[in-house]
């Protein structure tokens, strides 16, 4: 990028930079720039000035659309410019307009002058730092093949193995002889006691099960193939198991990276499952809308019944129906004794639903009962993670009676325990963000001190950077999420190296281009959500009684607004009162514009009305700020304010509902990490309108199946909105026409199917990896550097923060 930097100085355009820095520099407060303020200060500069030369094509214009920072410092300004996917340069320009590179360290030392907290002895600093642990393994070259982890790895690993044939046929043959559950033998047996024993032996039966029916029944084939050495495990028919031995052949024979995929996801090898959600009110009931309680308990909930459907169905087509085997799916969570009359004081909780899904919740220690008999936020509780973790791998292996198979974190505490849980067993273990507040928190970071007394990100950010180096894959919602777009970087990329000034420099915190990310999007729980057309599923009562509810019923108690024409168009949003869901946000761009005040209605479901409702500030912040938005643009008999939490069959119909009168669905987040009720409210076939500021960028497909949004331009959000409503009048077919796309997009791309199917897949992959390189002293070189970075660093300070607990 120093090149563009040197063609803009040598061009005509040299002095329009020079006047433009100047400009900015004028500011004396202000001395670091990021990208948005940049670009609308260079939209006033160029609208001032009259540039003739205003075209994206110019090469300032370039220059401008790739700077994500300038920070003014003396008589030099520092850029650090974007050039494309996961690829970020900084440059020094001088007062002579001399260009220098910058490496990582001095821009982050630079940082730390720019909120004066320079390290005194700037060396002295503890420097994180993972590139060497990831020399020594494959990474992904093309950016477009990140978050195709699983893929990558299982090319580049196969043909590595592949090139030794003999000391492929033994690992092959080594890892099927291992399984085996509740000591039951799987796969195959002692009768098979050579690699080159099998080969023979898989082309004997493959030979056999061919003259068979291929709907004959796994069981009338199970003593003959037993006598052979092959136990239950490789299908529930002649033909599944046709299908199965034929994979080990050509896998033993003539192997290739899609055959190895193809048979290991297969294979009985996972039947135990921990998902990992520490924090918040976690529950079925009453839990919704309560502090650090929402989507993820969604997500968490309908992930562990679609896996253990998935499971279910995968040990039918292995044949191990009715042999005993049942899978387990626990959802390990906390105990809160003083419940508020949820159920988060039950140490056990069946999933409704399931045949074998359970909420585990394990209290945390009572060091002081003030604290722990009640919730704590979830930016509090790292002090208790550890001895956490150690009770409830106590707690698991008696519910489970067993070592798990496969553990999933959910959240940074969760993935912080999930690390600690799967140290301890010597099991595979994902992890999923759901939201990392690095990238929610405009620099939380470089700010961490003022902000930690309420936050404690010291402890946050140190514990994902454990978590997202120590697990063996990483699932992400988007793709976005992992390294962002061409213009701004992704939630994971923003670890990639920054600053804690006078705690610690991250000088590479985290390998973008490392095969453990993967995308796996969540589905939609298609039991409550579906289109609002297929009117044979919903339930006319309850289209009677929420229509009422959300367009005309007096109820003080839970409602704000009555809507002087309840027939206009209704614009919809829901979600919980904070500020980065930005439901003010939508209530100004409403106000804003009259034009669609007069065509349609707002209606919000908010959770709550009153600030004495809250013991959150940030949602008391909010409540109050909306009412002064009504009053301040006079929105009285054109909004209408739900202040209740819906259940999720309501939720869904209050969208059909919606969608019976061609409304539409705003989603105005100033971040959303990926956006459930996008998803949720375009399967129910609203034309949906979101932020495009994180995962629904990837969702929506503008103006086809929706539309993308800037909260941060309310004017700008209403045009958008308005110009859709105009349309619809005019072709009285196009509502319909988006509406549809929207659907198809949902059922082609984001369903539980899709998710579990993927899931389970990879987890078997990377599960089949890790036994082969099982003697990877890197990788265990790695989690002792993680180890010692949870000891010395985060340990502390987790514990400083419990002393703070124990003083009440």
């Amino acid at each position: 990028m120093s090149e563009l930097l040197h063609a803009v100085l040598e061009s005509e355009e040299r002095s329009e930079l020079r006047q433009f820095l100047h400009q900015l520099r004028q500011q004396q407060d202000k001395g670091y720039w990021l990208r948005n303020e940049i670009l609308i200060a260079f939209d006033e500069y160029s609208n001032v000035h009259e540039r003739k030369q205003s075209g994206p094509t110019t090469l300032l214009n370039k220059l401008i659309a790739c700077t994500q920072e300038m920070i003014f410092e003396n008589e030099s300004v520092y850029f650090v410019l974007r050039f494309g996917i996961a690829s970020e340069e900084a440059y020094r320009m001088s007062e002579e307009l001399s260009i220098d590179p910058v490496p990582v360290r001095e821009l982050l030392q630079l940082r730390d002058r720019t909120v004066n907290r320079s390290h005194p002895n700037e060396g002295d600093l503890l420097e994180i730092d993972f590139q060497p642990f990831y020399d020594y393994s494959p990474l992904v070259r093309d950016p477009k093949n990140i978050g195709r982890g699983v893929q990558f790895l299982n090319r580049y690993l196969s043909s590595k193995l592949f090139q030794y044939a003999q000391q492929w046929q033994k690992t092959l043959f080594q890892f099927l002889s291992l399984h085996r559950h509740d000591g039951v033998q799987l796969l195959i047996n002692e009768r098979i006691q050579s690699p080159q024993q099998l080969s023979v032996q898989v082309k004997r039966a493959l030979q056999y099960v061919s003259n068979r029916s291929a709907e004959e029944a796994f069981t009338d084939l199970r003593f003959e193939l037993q006598s052979m050495g092959f136990e239950p495990g490789w299908g529930n028919t002649a033909g599944r198991v046709w299908e199965t031995l034929g994979l080990l052949d050509e896998l033993l024979d003539s192997p290739d990276p899609q055959t190895l995929e193809a048979f290991l996801s297969r294979l009985p090898m996972i039947f135990r499952i921990v998902l990992v959600s520490v924090h918040g009110w976690f529950g079925q009931e009453g839990v919704l809308g309560r502090p650090d309680t929402g989507g993820q308990v969604v997500y968490v909930l309908d992930q562990a019944r679609n896996l253990e459907k998935q499971l279910q169905e995968d040990l039918r087509l292995a044949g191990l129906e009715g042999s005993g085997i049942e899978p387990k799916v626990t959802i390990l969570s906390r105990l809160i004794p003083n419940s508020d009359g949820t159920r988060c004081n039950e140490e056990m909780e069946k999933v409704y639903g399931t045949d074998n899904v359970w909420i585990l919740r394990v209290p945390f220690r009572e060091f002081n009962p003030d604290k722990t008999q009640n919730w704590i936020s979830r930016f509090e509780i790292w002090g208790y993670l550890e001895t956490y973790a150690i009770d409830a791998e106590k707690a698991l292996l008696a519910q489970m009676q067993g070592r798990p198979d496969l553990i999933l974190g959910n959240y940074t505490d969760g993935n912080l325990v999930a690390f600690l849980l799967a140290r301890r067993l010597k099991v595979t273990h994902g992890i999923i963000a759901h939201a990392l507040e690095k990238s929610k928190y405009l620099f939380s970071n470089l700010y961490w001190q003022d902000l930690e007394d309420q936050y404690h990100f010291s402890l946050q950010f140190t514990a994902d950077l454990i978590a997202m180096n120590a697990a063996d894959f990483v699932i992400s919602s988007t793709y976005q999420e992992i390294v962002g777009t061409p213009d701004s970087p992704g939630q994971y990329e923003s670890y990639r190296h920054f600053t804690m000034p006078e705690l610690y420099h991250v000088i590479h915190g985290i390998e973008l281009f490392s095969p453990k990310f993967n995308v796996v999007p969540p589905g939609v729980n298609e039991s409550y959500f579906f289109p609002y057309t297929n009117t044979q599923d919903r339930l006319l009562d309850d289209i009677e009684r929420l229509t009422d509810v959300v367009f005309t019923k007096d109820d003080p108690e839970h409602v704000f607004g009555r809507l002087d024409d309840p027939t206009k168009r209704p614009i919809f949003s829901m979600a919980r009162l904070d500020r980065i869901k930005n439901l003010t946000g939508l209530a100004e761009c409403f106000g804003k514009s009259p034009e669609l005040q007069e065509r349609c209605n707002l209606i919000l479901v908010a959770g709550k009305l009153r600030i004495e409702e809250t013991t959150d500030h940030e949602e008391a912040t909010e409540i109050e700020k909306l009412y002064r938005t009504i009053d301040e643009y006079n929105l009285h008999g054109k909004v209408r304010w739900l202040g209740m939490r819906l259940s999720k069959g309501d939720s869904a119909e209050v969208y059909r509902i919606i969608a019976d009168r061609e409304g539409v669905f705003v989603q105005p987040a100033l971040f959303e990490a990926f956006g459930l009720t996008v998803l949720e409210s375009m399967i129910t076939g609203l034309p949906t309108f979101a932020t495009r500021f994180g995962g629904p960028l990837e969702i929506i497909q503008d103006r086809v199946s929706g539309f993308y949004v800037n909260p941060t331009q309310p004017e700008e959000m209403a045009e958008i909105i308005l110009e859709f409503v105009s349309k619809c009048d005019q072709n009285p077919d196009y509502w319909n026409q988006v509406s549809q796309r929207a659907i198809a997009r949902v059922y082609s791309t984001y369903t539980w199917k899709i998710h579990t199917t993927r899931l389970l897949s990879l987890a078997r992959i990377y599960g089949f990896w890790n036994y082969t390189t099982k003697e990877n002293n890197e990788r265990e070189d790695m989690l002792r550097y993680i180890e010692t970075l949870f000891h010395l660093l985060f340990k502390p300070r987790a514990k400083n923060l419990l002393q703070k607990h124990m003083g009440g």
